[in-house]
This record gives structure tokens, sequence and C-alpha cells, in this order.
């Protein structure tokens, strides 16, 4: 169960990736699971502004891309839990560095020193102003990522 099928062509590693988890919430209730196993109103409630009928789409292609585990207790009434599968696991681990970035970019609030996949050296200069070249891309090269992914 590593591969994750989805139908349509992608261009390079990047594109099958955002396939999995594109949309607003997925990347969230990914982030909820890897705390704990959830019910589907403590997911709700810990991924705030998200409806019942998107939770239960997103959870639905979650466990179709062998991302999410459901689990079914036979019980009165039924009781029903999620939790990441090893392949969620490694999806969360592979999203920390975009979390890192996005603290430091976006919300300004910097990265931690040694954050695994953000590189010594790639918070900025000395003066504080990040460097936003990227020593990967020239305009003859493309990501090492999508580099003979096609």
């Amino acid at each position: 169960m590593g591969t994750v099928r989805r139908p349509g062509a992608f261009v390079c590693g990047i594109d099958a990736a955002m396939d999995v988890i594109g949309g607003k919430w997925k990347v969230l209730i990914l982030w909820a699971l890897n705390e704990q196993t959830c019910r589907f109103g403590e997911l709700r409630r810990l991924v705030p502004g998200i409806t019942e009928k998107v939770l239960t789409s997103h959870l639905r292609e979650l466990e179709d891309d062998g991302i999410v585990h459901r689990k079914v207790h036979a019980e009165v009434p039924p009781r029903v839990e999620y939790s990441l599968t090893p392949l969620g696991f490694a999806l969360n681990e592979a999203l920390g560095p975009l979390g890192a970035w996005g603290r430091e970019h976006v919300l300004g609030q910097g990265a931690p020193e040694g954050v695994p996949g953000i590189p010594d050296g790639a918070r900025g200069d000395s003066e504080g102003v990040p460097d936003t070249r990227n020593p990967h891309a020239t305009a003859d090269r493309v990501p090492a990522d999508c580099a003979g992914d096609s």
C-alpha cells in the first residue's frame, strides 16, 4: 500500500502530492490526526470552520488514498475512529518543512533552529532579510523533485 493511485497524468512528484493533499482542509485534518486518533465530532472541533459534508468527503478521499484509517467499533451506537496510516505519518513528516516555511515567511514567527528540511543558511542573510532566491531552480533547469518524473 505504498503507492497512492490517482487518475490523471502528473507533471512531477509535487503535482502528485498536491493532488492528494489539495484543498483548504486536508492538511489541517492530517495535522489533527497526527496528534491523536479522533472521532468525527472531535475532528470537527479541531478543524474550526469545516462543514460536516466537507469533512466527510475529505476523510473518504484520504481513506481511499491510504492516508487515513477508519475503524468502526461494533457497538451500539456505532463508534468510528480515524487515525493516520504509516503513509499518513510519512506525509505529515514531509509537510513539516512546509509548515516551518509558512511560520517563517508568511506568519513572520521565524522557524525554530534545527527544523528538519530547512538547511542552515536558508533562513536569510545576516541582516534578517530573507533570501528568496531558489538555488535549485535556474532558467534551464526544473526543480529536482520534478526532474525526470514526467
